[in-house]
């Protein structure tokens, strides 16, 4: 194996563990309001990534890309969807809906690859249908379990999958895309904490130590597991980036049940089985063995 992609390996599981064990961070500031956190999760990245491009020298990227019009649009469309993830999943992770939250991120993987399907035309081979055929059948399981829809779990991999085709189509690097989504939300964020501060609601400055740190911290622990996520992609094909994502929600779902003590039933077992399943299938479907085990129609019609 060579260096590039032994780095881009490690640049990965860095990226997806940190995302993994994310809820222990925001469970810290639990006494802190999601609404409140979002604001600062929005402001300190902007500022952190701000830093990051001065120290860079991409100021001119950022200045080149707010004037262009198409690009502007596109991205204040997915820092909206962005923003819209982040304060369900912190409001989830603080509600005590971690396994919930975990379930989302194994479906967002497969909603992307309907994204890809319905809006880019790419075409799936039978393994890939039928994996989405066995998630599919493990979101309803659970649906029916939970007595209505698990809305958690699918707005999470819905705004995150619509995040990622937007991001797809615009094609900024990750630096200047996060400070262009952030600067479209900050000043918006800024006025919230200046009116919550002079409200006397506000958490920052009459907290505790500890507490003041985490959230100015939060912008850190949001850039840069996406810094390391795009470097190693850079380095590692998809289909390996694929493999490794799954570190993440599978940290999250530990974290919730062993940490948390969040209920993981029987009924639990078997919707995720049939998503593990999905998964597993997917992520073995463009083997040469796999795909020499395709009904006939599926190889004339070359659908991979």
């Amino acid at each position: 194996m060579s260096e590039k992609k032994r780095a881009g390996i490690w640049y990965a599981i860095i990226a997806f563990g940190a995302w993994g064990v994310l809820p222990l961070y925001w469970k810290a500031l639990q006494q802190v309001p999601a609404h409140e956190i979002l604001a600062h999760r929005v402001l300190w990245s902007f500022v952190f990534v701000l830093v990051i491009l001065v120290a860079l020298g991409r100021w001119k990227s950022l200045k080149e890309a707010l004037t262009n019009r198409s690009v502007s649009l596109a991205v204040l469309l997915s820092s909206l969807l962005i923003s819209c993830n982040w304060f369900i999943y912190i409001w989830a992770v603080n509600d005590n809906h971690i396994i919930e939250t975990s379930l989302g991120y194994y479906i967002n993987p497969l909603l992307n690859i309907i994204l890809g399907m319905l809006v880019l035309k790419e075409r799936l081979n039978f393994w890939e249908l039928f994996s989405l055929f066995l998630a599919f059948t493990g979101v309803v399981i659970r649906t029916v379990q939970y007595g209505k829809i698990p809305w958690i779990a699918l707005s999470l991999a819905i705004t995150f999958a619509l995040y990622g085709l937007v991001k797809k189509t615009t094609k900024l690097d990750t630096i200047t895309g996060l400070a262009m989504e952030t600067a479209y939300i900050a000043p918006l964020a800024f006025i919230y904490l200046v009116f919550l501060g002079m409200d006397g609601a506000g958490s920052f400055g009459v907290s505790t130590l500890d507490v003041n740190l985490l959230l100015l911290g939060s912008g850190i622990v949001t850039a840069m597991p996406l810094l390391w996520f795009a470097q190693g992609t850079q380095r590692v094909s998809l289909s390996t980036i694929g493999f490794i994502q799954y570190i993440s929600p599978t940290a999250s779902l530990l974290i919730g049940v062993l940490v948390y003590k969040e209920p993981f039933t029987g009924g639990h077992l078997v919707s995720f089985g049939f998503i593990w399943s999905a998964l597993l299938l997917y992520s073995f479907s463009q083997t040469g063995f796999m795909q020499s085990l395709q009904p006939e129609y599926f190889k004339a019609k070359n659908v991979n």
